[in-house]
């Protein structure tokens, strides 16, 4: 494909923005095919111009971003949509992307690529760090082949989870759709099945059965699209589980054995998993405005879920706190589905549905 027809689908889609993203997603195939030829073409067009510099977020929370960060040849180590990024004990940052040609993309942090490993998870989307006796492993969730993966940093498979038959709430595996594992202080596992039937399946460490809980419901315990889940331990001495609800824009808090606590609003967001760093919260709003729009942010909240910075929002129209408030500055993001927070606080983002796009990153200021 030529420049000029990628040119051409970039002007056909700003012309045609009410129509369904479903319809946007066919013809994002061939914009991603485009940049296989073009790298990092259709987000150099999108932009105007590379995003190299720019400050971001307010505060005591401010960023350099660095679109370049990342960025490989995609002949080579291609992605598609990148959804999760972690880092590892020995500071090596991970991602997921559903290119079968590696599925997992290690990075060191100057953005250089250390290793590639994957591919058969053409579905992949969460990935969960877990260090188990001073070994680092994977928990990959893969959506297409509905199951959920144990394995080392380098790939080797150690256990896998298919659909959970002893719970009784599934006719077949194709109703199980996983998207997120989280690990409890006792090794428990919680699988979020946030594309599935949305139940929250909870196993000891060894992988057997312990509970579900949940369900697809607007009930304060039950979840629209519970897409993320992460253990949090600000109260060390009271961990809980934090778990996202996509589509009624808000986190739901449960105990560990799965009751029901609070439910924490975004209005206007839909989120993607929470992950906690020190004593803030942090995510990403693949949106803001609408489902159909391309206008996403980051967010980081406080203890009393109290907004602390908008990596990506206006901030000449951002009020403090007012979620509503929230407008993309049309530059930083396209679709951000995750954060990762290196030692240093700095942020890794990658993107889903951005033209293959590389993780981007905002150096702390």
């Amino acid at each position: 494909m030529q420049l000029d027809s990628l040119y051409l689908l970039l002007i056909v889609y700003e012309m045609d923005k009410r129509s369904t993203r479903r319809s946007f997603l066919k013809s994002s195939a061939l914009v991603g095919a485009a940049t296989v030829a073009i790298p990092h073409a259709s987000y150099a067009i999108h932009h105007q111009s590379p995003m190299v510099g720019e400050i971001v977020g307010y505060g005591d929370h401010t960023y350099r971003v660095d679109k370049h960060w990342g960025i490989q040849d995609p002949g080579k180590i291609p992605v598609r949509h990148c959804h999760e990024m972690v880092q590892d004990s020995k500071g090596r940052l991970l991602m997921s992307t559903t290119h079968i040609k590696n599925n997992v993309i290690i990075y060191d942090k100057s953005g250089r690529v250390l290793d590639t490993w994957g591919t058969d998870y053409p579905g992949i989307h969460g990935l969960t760090l877990s260090n188990e006796g001073g070994q680092d492993f994977i928990y990959l969730t893969d959506t297409e082949r509905h199951i959920v993966c144990k394995t080392t940093v380098t790939g080797k498979v150690i256990q896998t989870f298919n659909y959970p038959k002893e719970a009784a709430v599934y006719q077949d595996a194709r109703q199980f759709v996983p998207t997120e594992v989280a690990i409890a202080p006792n090794g428990d596992l919680y699988v979020a099945d946030g594309y599935g039937e949305n139940w929250i399946i909870q196993y000891d460490q060894r992988g057997r059965y312990i509970r579900h809980f949940g369900g697809k419901g607007d009930g304060p315990d039950q979840f629209d699209c519970c897409h993320g889940i992460t253990v949090d331990d600000r109260d060390r001495k009271n961990p809980t589980l934090l778990i996202t609800s996509r589509s009624a824009q808000s986190f739901k808090r449960f105990t560990l054995e799965g009751k029901y606590l609070e439910t924490i609003k975004l209005p206007g967001c839909w989120i993607c998993r929470p992950v906690i760093k020190g004593d803030l919260l942090y995510f990403a709003a693949i949106g803001t405005k609408s489902w159909w729009d391309y206008d996403g942010v980051l967010l980081i909240l406080d203890q009393q879920n109290k907004v602390v910075a908008a990596p990506g929002a206006d901030q000449t129209l951002f009020r403090d706190n007012d979620l509503s408030s929230i407008v993309h500055d049309g530059r930083t993001f396209m679709n951000p589905h995750d954060v990762c927070i290196d030692q240093d606080e700095n942020l890794y983002v990658p993107q889903w549905y951005s033209g293959n796009t590389y993780p981007i990153k905002l150096g702390r200021v």
